[in-house]
């Protein structure tokens, strides 16, 4: 179907949806037919053409793309975005990072720490844009504990890693929306393996069973992008944590690291 083949009513309603498609989620079928100023029989004829049973399905298929992180679906009409957008951006940047360290205890963070420096190897996982993240706690943590990898690296499957667990390896894995069915497939494999796990995601995540740890970031936006300033407050903590636990080992290691640095003139 194209759009130059609709009546012009509907054409008229096709414009209104695809330039926000995201809102369709925030409305009745009545309020939408008044916002693009065609009749509700126009908004039914509409629905019922994209292949949907009702304006409800419609609408509850909206609101499952946004729940999934579609940035399509997330963008928001000027009608509801901050007359502001920096200051909204902050805003929401410091209730993010607020409610998502505030979820936390000292407990809790000391007790990941530890899992860390202590394992055997630790293997950190990340997936589409959770690998940026995946990389740059494991680039922190190796300064000071020896055995780390980010997966999957270019032109790899995880098989070969996965395989090679121990119960003495810890697992950690970023799962920010949106997520690949493989995300599910690690933390699943590492929780039948017997390993220690933590899993970084989003508030809108389900918590995994079996897994040792879960903590949830509160990544709310203004616009169709999440925000990701708590989980990258969180990876502060959790490595500054991680370096304090590693004591004299990892001041040795820091050490060895800067005399190497020095001998090749890299810095």
């Amino acid at each position: 179907m194209q759009l130059d083949e609709l009546p012009a009513t509907e054409r008229r309603l096709a414009d209104f949806v695809l330039e926000f498609p995201g809102d369709l989620a925030s409305y009745t079928g009545a309020e939408l037919a008044v916002l693009a100023e065609v009749s509700k029989a126009t908004v039914s004829r509409f629905v019922r053409r994209l292949g949907y049973d009702s304006f409800e399905a419609a609408r509850r298929h909206a609101r499952n793309e946004k729940e999934r992180g579609s940035p399509l679906f997330l963008s928001a009409s000027p009608r509801s975005s901050a007359s502001n957008a920096l200051e909204a951006h902050v805003n929401l940047g410091v209730q993010n990072l607020t409610a998502t360290l505030g979820r936390l205890s000292d407990e809790l963070v000391d007790e990941i720490a530890r899992s860390i420096v202590d394992a055997r190897q630790v293997l950190i996982f990340g997936f589409r844009s959770s690998q940026a993240f995946a990389n740059y706690f494991r680039w922190q943590i190796q300064q000071v504990v020896e055995r780390t990898a980010t997966l999957p690296a270019a032109g790899e499957t995880v098989g070969e890693h996965l395989a090679s667990l121990e119960p003495r390896d810890m697992v950690i894995v970023f799962g920010l929306r949106r997520r690949v069915p493989q995300t599910q497939a690690v933390l699943d494999y590492a929780v039948s393996a017997g390993i220690r796990t933590l899993y970084i995601a989003d508030q809108h995540a389900p918590a995994p069973r079996g897994v040792t740890w879960t903590i949830h970031c509160d990544t709310a936006a203004p616009g169709p992008l999440d925000n990701h300033v708590a989980v990258m407050g969180l990876c502060n903590v959790l490595i500054t944590r991680v370096f304090e636990r590693a004591g004299n080992r990892g001041k040795k290691r820091l050490s060895a690291i800067e005399t190497a640095h020095d001998a090749l003139d890299e810095l």
